[in-house]
Order: structure tokens, then C-alpha cells, then sequence
């Protein structure tokens, strides 16, 4: 709370507010992030848009076909998702872009709302290991029932299937932990295992 305080003083024409999801809410895939960042979400008020995990994460769901339009990086690019809805396991930029499990827990009521708010939902895509555990937990499962494996569709009691990717981050994609071609070849079994985008 504080942070956003000093966040709307400094910078008052950002959103400096929880961050909705975005996207159809019918459609079969979730890709769940992290928390939005603070020159990023934060300030655009869309997730992902404007930093630079938003750059590899856009231009692998329009080239899926899980969007359509052009990421421009602002949240009036025009850019529309129709294969699959954006959310963050936290809703609010937390101090350091590192969600402390308070708020994890807080938002975790939200992401269980979300679970249930999207009727044809068949498959989470995790990025990295906070929003895996957060779905979990979102699922009333524990954090030990699945473990976040780069690659891996983990299908849970429900019939929810979890795939986990390592996070879009710039530090993982500076370092190739994450490359294009490993993430494209996450959303690409995503989507094979849902069936081709609408």
C-alpha cells in the first residue's frame, strides 16, 4: 500500500492500482504471470504491457494465434487477446518487483475467482515458480502436489491442466535461460493440448 502511495505521488498519471486481467474470459488457456511490474503494468495498467517481459510474451501469443492486432506496448496498441486471457498470481507492483507471501496469499483469493469466472478454462500456463505454486494453491492443492519443471503439463485432480515456462523476464531471456524458441515450444504443446485458437 505504501508503495502505491508513493507511486500515484511521483507519478500520478500512471495506473498505480491492482492491475485487471485481460482478455476473453471464455477462452481455454490462462497465462498466468507473476505481478506486474513497475514501469511496466503499473503504469500502463495492462499486464505485461510496457516492460520488457511483455515483448516475447505478445509476439508468441499473436504468433499462436492466441491474438491478433500489434503490440505496441501501450494498452491503446489495439492489440486484442481472443485465444487465451493474461493475469498475475499478485495484482498490485509489490516492493522490489518481489511479492512477499502476505500478498500472495491476499491475491491468491482473487486468482481462485478468476479460476472459476472462466467456464471453458482447460490449461494455466505458469510463468516461473511463484505463479505455479499460486495456482496451485488457487486449486486448494499444495505447493508440493506439482513441481514447476520448464516444459512440463502437469494435469491436476480437476482435469486443469498446468503447463510451466520458465518467467519472460529480461534477466531470464539476457541470460537464455528462457530463449524464444524454449518458450514458443511451451505455448506451442499449450495450444496443441487445448486445440488450435479459435
Amino acid at each position: 500500500m505504501a508503495l502505491r502511495q508513493a507511486n500515484r505521488a511521483a507519478f500520478p498519471d500512471w495506473h498505480n492500482a491492482p492491475v485487471p486481467s485481460w482478455g476473453p474470459p471464455d477462452a481455454p488457456i490462462l497465462v498466468l504471470g507473476m505481478a506486474p511490474g513497475q514501469r511496466g503494468a503499473n503504469r500502463t495498467g495492462r499486464p505485461f504491457t510496457g516492460d520488457h517481459a511483455g515483448k516475447l510474451l505478445y509476439a508468441t501469443l499473436l504468433k499462436f494465434g492466441l491474438a491478433r492486432g500489434t503490440y505496441a506496448e501501450r494498452p491503446d496498441d489495439g492489440m486484442e487477446l481472443t485465444g487465451c486471457r493474461v493475469s498475475n498470481a499478485v495484482r498490485c507492483v509489490p516492493p522490489a518487483n518481489l511479492p512477499v507471501p502476505a500478498e500472495i496469499k491476499t491475491c491468491n483469493q482473487f486468482l481462485r475467482g478468476e479460476l472459476i469466472a472462466m467456464p471453458r478454462l482447460r490449461l494455466v500456463l505458469a510463468l516461473g515458480v511463484l505463479a505455479h505454486a499460486a495456482l496451485l494453491r488457487a486449486a486448494g492443492l499444495p505447493a508440493s502436489h506439482r513441481r514447476f519443471t520448464h516444459g512440463a503439463v502437469h494435469a491436476l485432480p480437476d482435469g486443469l491442466l498446468l503447463a510451466d515456462s520458465y518467467h519472460v523476464s529480461r534477466y531470464n531471456t539476457s541470460t537464455r535461460r528462457l530463449t524464444p524458441e524454449m518458450f514458443e515450444a511451451v505455448v506451442a504443446e499449450a495450444v496443441r493440448r487445448v486445440g488450435a485458437p479459435a
